[in-house]
């Protein structure tokens, strides 16, 4: 779990992912519309991937991605972001983080 809490600082936003996972990709296209742009990191790319995927269920993540931390902070899944956005508090969430500035 250390390494992935040491991946997931490594940014203000951290998403973890698979490179096949359209969800995944869908998450990232909305933290991109509010012009953030967030550290990737495609599980089944990454030389630890199975290691970290592992470690992200443990921390509670079901299904593992797509994970996402924002202010070195797990977040959670799509829909913790999902929900964050329709109450209108990503774009929040995203400036306090200083991933984007209005």
């Amino acid at each position: 779990m250390d390494m992935v809490m040491k991946l997931g600082a490594t940014s203000a936003v951290v998403i973890f992912t698979k490179s096949s996972c359209c969800i995944s990709h869908s998450i990232e296209t909305l933290i991109r519309s509010f012009g953030a742009n967030p550290t990737i990191y495609e599980l089944d790319i990454h030389s630890n991937g199975k290691q970290v995927e592992k470690a992200l269920m443990e921390l509670g993540c079901q299904p593992s991605v797509p994970a996402i931390f924002i202010e070195k902070e797990l977040v959670g899944g799509a829909n913790e972001i999902m929900s964050l956005n329709v109450r209108g508090k990503l774009k929040q969430l995203l400036i306090r983080a200083n991933a984007i500035w209005v």
